[in-house]
């Protein structure tokens, strides 16, 4: 609603919006209204003082009585301009111009905002001219008007020459620069979007502001500037179809909250955007938008705040009133006394677009499209275009609507109302499929539906006179019926749902084969990419699509390629108060094990004794863990890279394996190595011990598995696993227990073992999967109901597999390089991965959908999901923690310069274990 304020703030009551759709203003000039119906001695009194506005398609008188009403004088409506001769002027002067005209229209009477007043009889206006001499007034008029005579084609050419020309011959008046000392980096041209209108000028980019000077003096002010120190955001937009659009917000403290912003070419838009980057003093604020979904799943946004992050994505913006921002009818009640959002059906259908939710008209947009020659849409209309909005904002917005309106406002039976009456004709009108708009779900813009102005909108045939539109019984007044929207926007319904109609309107039903089966087809002018404007050569079909993109509206940019992830349920309000987690005993084993909701016990590989359903309380005592989180200890055991790290089930031993081919124990309470043991003559990649602390199972770059007995304190089996190095195993001890390992040689084999080792000293295993890659494997992880696996390759790609069915569920590549390191989060709803790129990605499992990604600039070696903490291991040799809840960085651990290659988390003893690229190893432990 900024939009509405910056034009009512302006103290001319000349508007732009009071021209035809293209036209431009260019000047205007100081003039006095001279009666001829009076005799000459009354002249002088009677003489009405003002501007004369030149535009490219009429002359705008504004006096400064406004009691009087603006007189707009269309050029294709005037029969001649010429100069005054006749000595009607009491000074004698004959620097004056004359009008001849047979239609003029009155605007603003008793500046009053109120429908145009089209006046047809033949009219003489004579006007002195002050400051100027009257030839100077007519080189331009009589050119204009001589263009207005012409066919369409000539007539837009000769003005487009006339601007071109009028343009050329205006630089940049650098005597409005605050600092002469500012280093000019770029000046160009370009148009300030605002809704309904466009105003052409010249924006100079300098070291210390961003400047913007109109071609004309609409704007009340000469130049327009912001400081690069105030500007908060730099977005690229879309606008009529082009990529040419630039949109910059402020901050709070500038005196201009922001300026969009269209160039001529993408290469000129992307010229000013690059430029606008590099400056120094321009510090865009990083506000984490890049993982927005996950954030919104996680519950850290609101519903309405991620429908409008998304509407910004897809360049929707409220200067743009093509692109307006866009929100779903929530509800579906609009009778009762009283609104229960407790009950399924007081809800609209999300899944469905507007257009189907009534079944009888869905089958006649059906029937009708069968028939319908190509390109087929099953909806003629969309749901948001310029009338669509200024049909919800027309009391908010009056000037804008009867710009839209040609001067007039729409016919009372066809006005915003009802809000009942407007959801009846979105369920059964044949042309009415609109949606909503943000106003809706905002308690402070909530006068949009107050007659505040006392607009005179009409009588409607059944008597009733249009003025503030009826609410529902359920909303005691305008603030109560937009709050009672919002806490509906906000429920646990439209949580579950919400994903639905993001599918349909930013996503992938948005357009294609599937847009077909959810019923969600529209008119082709609609969806991006089915013209070119800039490649149309001929203005008049150039201006006839313009038209229609503004009439028809525009799909927003599509944003998702796959279904939209599913936002998480909210957590189960904690039955008890749960113990710290320092001293909670509570939910380990006697092994110290961690068991999970179902009872079932478990040990995930690179590693986590922890409680996948810790309460709130035990999360934030976690939390306050890693606040005070301190390297207690370290030692150097191995002479390479420690590659995995374990801490018996007791606590008191580390386990660790190293490139150097050895396994290592060490006493955590003694502070000294146990037992070092030279498994084989290959590097060590990975390791599981078993839950009795008496086997260690250990992989390695010879293609084997080697079981190494504590008691016995040699290698008692080894089991040929793959055809080359084994990169990873990951060990789920459960009932069924399940070893998987990934290996270089393109595939990830998987185990039924056995939970105990038998008298015979050997591994009871059996493969029961095997599942091919393109390249190496380099990394997997299990769910803990061990049904599916993720492997992470060589080539950067990220496989979903069905471990029953033996098929890839999904297949995203992801990084560029190594994968290093793959994990499922607790609840096993999303995965992590981790390479050589740099980068942490956050995949939702059901959907596919990446709904975080971050470029640390750092290679990621590990990998530890703890609750909703997120422990990451760099090239750095920098842990960082992530709060996944929040989406945001909370800790960062250093205590060396080598890389983190492994991490091992005990969140019963809350102890942290790093295991180093140079062989160190560190300890971590609260203070």
């Amino acid at each position: 609603m900024a939009f509405v304020q910056e034009f009512k703030d302006h103290r001319d009551r000349f508007s732009l919006l009071m021209l035809d759709p293209g036209e431009i203003y260019f000047e205007d000039f100081s003039v006095n209204l001279i009666p001829t119906d009076v005799s000459p001695p009354e002249t002088e009194e009677r003489k009405s003082r003002g501007r004369l506005k030149v535009c490219s398609k009429s002359l705008v008188f504004d006096p400064q009585d406004t009691s009087q009403p603006l007189i707009k004088f269309p050029f294709q409506r005037c029969d001649k301009i010429i100069e005054h001769e006749q000595a009607l002027i009491a000074r004698q002067t004959t620097n004056a111009i004359a009008i001849h005209c047979k239609q003029i229209v009155e605007m603003k009477a008793d500046n009053m905002i109120s429908p145009f007043k089209f006046k047809q009889n033949r009219t003489n206006f004579i006007f002195e001219l002050n400051y100027c001499k009257s030839e100077d007034f007519l080189a331009t008029a009589c050119q204009l008007l001589r263009a207005s005579t012409l066919p369409t084609l000539d007539h837009d050419s000769m003005i487009a020459a006339i601007v071109f020309s009028r343009q050329n011959r205006v630089p940049f008046d650098t005597s409005r620069l605050d600092n002469l000392f500012e280093k000019i980096v770029l000046e160009t041209t370009a148009e300030r979007i605002m809704p309904l209108v466009v105003n052409p000028g010249r924006i100079l980019l300098t070291s210390d502001r961003l400047y913007f000077q109109p071609f004309n003096n609409v704007e009340n002010v000469p130049v327009m500037k912001f400081k690069l120190t105030d500007i908060k955001f730099i977005l690229k937009r879309r606008f009529l179809q082009q990529h040419v659009g630039i949109e910059i917000y402020c901050s709070e403290a500038s005196h201009r909250s922001d300026l969009y912003l269209a160039l001529a070419s993408e290469e000129e838009r992307d010229k000013l955007y690059d430029d606008l980057i590099s400056q120094e003093s321009v510090r865009v604020v990083d506000t984490g938008q890049e993982n927005m979904t996950y954030r919104w799943q996680t519950g850290q946004v609101s519903n309405f705040d991620y429908l409008m992050f998304l509407n910004s994505e897809a360049d929707r913006s409220f200067n743009d009133l093509t692109q307006y921002p866009v929100m779903p009818w929530i509800l579906a009640d609009y009778c009762s006394t009283n609104l229960d959002l407790e009950e399924p059906l007081t809800y609209r259908d999300l899944s469905k677009p507007i257009g189907a939710l009534s079944p009888e008209r869905l089958q006649r947009f059906k029937d009708r499209y069968k028939e319908m020659p190509a390109p087929k849409f099953l909806y003629g209309s969309h749901y948001s275009t310029p009338g669509f909005v200024l049909y919800y904002l027309l009391r908010k917005a009056p000037e804008h609507a009867l710009c839209l309106q040609n001067g007039k406002f729409d016919q009372p039976d066809r006005l915003f109302r009802s809000v009942k009456e407007t959801w009846d004709n979105v369920l059964d009108l044949p042309s009415d499929v609109k949606e909503l708009i943000p106003e809706f779900y905002m308690p402070e813009m909530a006068d949009f539906l107050e007659n505040r102005d006392n607009l005179q909108l009409g009588t409607r045939q059944d008597g009733s006179k249009v003025n503030d539109v009826d609410l529902p019984l359920w909303a005691e007044d305008t603030v109560d019926f937009c709050r009672k929207l919002r806490q509906a926007m906000e429920s646990e319904h439209v949580s579950r749902n919400l994903h639905h109609w993001i599918d349909l309107i930013f996503g992938y039903k948005q357009k294609g084969e599937e847009a077909e089966k959810a019923d969600n087809v529209f008119y082709y002018l609609t969806y991006e990419g089915a013209i070119d404007l800039k490649n149309i050569s001929n203005p008049e079909e150039r201006a006839s699509f313009r038209a229609q993109i503004m009439e028809f509206g525009q799909i927003p940019k599509q944003i998702f390629q796959k279904p939209h992830p599913v936002r998480f349920e909210k957590p189960e309000p904690e039955q008890t108060a749960a113990e710290s987690i320092i001293n909670s005993e509570n939910t380990t084993t006697e092994n110290g094990l961690y068991e999970t909701s179902n009872g079932s016990v478990e040990e995930k590989s690179c590693h986590v004794i922890s409680d996948d359903s810790q309460t709130p309380s035990s999360k934030q005592s976690f939390r306050e863990v890693i606040d005070r989180l301190a390297a207690q200890h370290s030692y150097k055991l191995h002479k390479d890279a420690v590659t995995a790290l374990r801490i018996s089930t007791d606590q008191k031993i580390i386990y660790s394996v190293s490139k150097d081919a050895h396994l290592k124990l060490y006493s955590m309470e003694d502070k000294h190595q146990l037992r070092s043991i030279n498994i084989c003559n290959m590097p060590l990649s990975s390791l599981a011990a078993m839950p009795d602390g008496n086997f260690v199972l250990v992989a390695s770059w010879d293609n084997s598995l080697h079981l190494y007995s504590v008691d016995f304190g040699r290698v008692v089996d080894t089991i040929p696993a793959h055809d080359d190095a084994i990169a990873q195993l990951c060990w789920h001890n459960t009932e069924a227990a399940l070893l998987a390992t990934a290996s270089w040689d393109s595939s990830v084999k998987v185990w039924s073992c056995s939970r105990t080792i038998d008298d015979r000293k050997k591994v009871d295993a059996c493969c029961i999967a095997e599942l091919e890659h393109e390249t190496g494997v380099t990394c997997l992880d299990l769910t803990s109901d061990q049904a599916s696996l993720v492997s992470g390759t060589k080539d950067g790609s990220v496989y979903f597999w069905d471990i029953q069915s033996q098929t890839v569920h999904r297949h995203s590549h992801s990084h560029v390089g190594n994968v290093n390191t793959v994990k499922f989060s607790p609840d096993d709803k999303l995965v992590a991965s981790a390479g050589e790129d740099g980068y942490l990605r956050v995949v939702d499992i059901q959907t596919g959908t990446e709904v975080f990604a971050k470029n640390t600039s750092q290679p990621l070696r590990c990998l530890a999901w703890v609750n909703d903490f997120l422990f990451v291991g760099d090239a750095r040799g920098v842990v960082s923690v992530w709060d996944m809840v929040k989406v945001e960085p909370i800790a960062s651990l250093q205590d060396h310069d080598n890389a983190v290659c492994s991490l091992e988390i005990c969140q019963t003893s809350a102890t942290v274990v790093c295991g180093h690229d140079d062989g160190k190893t560190v300890i971590w432990k609260p203070r």
